[in-house]
């Protein structure tokens, strides 16, 4: 039995913060994720990805980020359970007990569920051929950028994530070739990252191929070609090595879902006077929670992780008084 102050579910990057707020307080943490190293999706799904709204970095590299949050939260020496979800909760007197799918179990008077999305899988389009070319030249997931050098690759999407991997890819002059297909005229993205791609299109360096669907692949061992379907040219046949369907993910809260929490469209619901839950003593912070006016981005899991740390406070110690101090005056070991 692993005992603590805070288990945190989830060791994304809202999660990894909450143990620096926590250590402030004098609580310890331990974390535990189903994925096999510290910084959910950032480490997981887009580690060299850049992030453009972390307060004080213009830009910073998704993977960068959970470094980066993993030293901050070193004085504190968190606890980690890693490559095991976090399966069944129960209540033990004043402690909650969590066990993970290898039976791990886990004891605290506080629970923090920081599990962004939760689990998730890639929405894939329906192509006969595409699951037999997995790991053959089709990927759901950018994780190296390298991984594409000096590759032809084809990107279906329009939405941030296939704009900004199909500009990264032009830009840092990795690709050999990018396509870009969209099945609509307009895009879902950010207007900035739509107008560069259309910049770059004009100057030869992006092939722009809109109105269109990817609706064929053909190769033997590995990928050669990807067939669209064009509204107005009809069928197009493109040499490719990669094919990255960028459609987003399915999310799903997984066993979470049955932990009683009261759930509105595949979210937990919370206060935001604290991010408590429907349970006492269960909190919900970044992404994996929903309220009035919700904003998925880290910096708001950064607030809600804190405000629901000064809350578990007051609940592990009632009697005592929790006197806000400030890092600048006492730096993190005057704590």
């Amino acid at each position: 039995m692993i005992e603590t102050d805070i288990i945190i579910i989830g060791a994304g990057p809202v999660g990894l913060f909450t143990v620096f707020e926590a250590g402030l307080l004098k609580l310890k943490c331990h974390l535990i994720d189903s994925l096999p190293e510290p910084g959910g999706q950032c480490s997981e799904i887009y580690p060299k990805k850049p992030i453009y709204d972390i307060p004080g970095f213009p830009t910073i590299l998704a993977g960068e980020l959970i470094d980066n949050l993993m030293k901050q939260a070193e004085p504190f020496k968190p606890g980690f359970t890693l490559g095991e979800a976090a399966m069944k909760i129960d209540k033990e007197g004043n402690d909650f007990i969590v066990t993970t799918v290898k039976g791990t179990q886990h004891k605290a008077p506080i629970v923090m569920i920081a599990g962004g999305l939760g689990v998730f899988e890639p929405r894939k389009p329906p192509i006969d051929t595409l699951t037999s070319f997995e790991d053959k030249g089709v990927e759901y997931i950018i994780k190296d950028p390298n991984f594409y050098k000096g590759k032809r690759c084809v990107i279906a999407g329009g939405g941030d994530s296939a704009l900004d991997w199909s500009i990264f890819l032009v830009e840092q002059k990795i690709a050999s070739k990018v396509t870009l297909v969209h099945r609509n005229s307009s895009f879902r993205g950010h207007l900035d990252s739509v107008q560069k791609v259309i910049d770059l299109a004009e100057k030869g360096e992006i092939e722009l191929i809109t109105e269109a669907e990817v609706t064929g692949l053909q190769g033997g061992d590995h990928l050669e070609n990807v067939i669209v379907s064009h509204q107005k040219d009809g069928e197009i046949t493109i040499k490719a090595d990669h094919f990255i369907p960028l459609f987003g993910l399915k999310p799903s809260l997984g066993p979470i879902a049955d932990w009683g929490l009261e759930i509105e469209k595949n979210a937990i619901k919370v206060t935001t006077l604290d991010y408590s839950t429907n349970i006492p003593g269960i909190y919900a912070i970044g992404d994996v929670n929903t309220y009035e006016n919700k904003l998925k981005l880290i910096l708001c899991g950064f607030h809600e992780g804190t405000l629901a740390v000064q809350s578990a406070f007051a609940r592990i110690f009632p009697d005592k008084k929790n006197i806000l101090k400030y890092t600048t005056v006492n730096g993190v070991q005057g704590f």
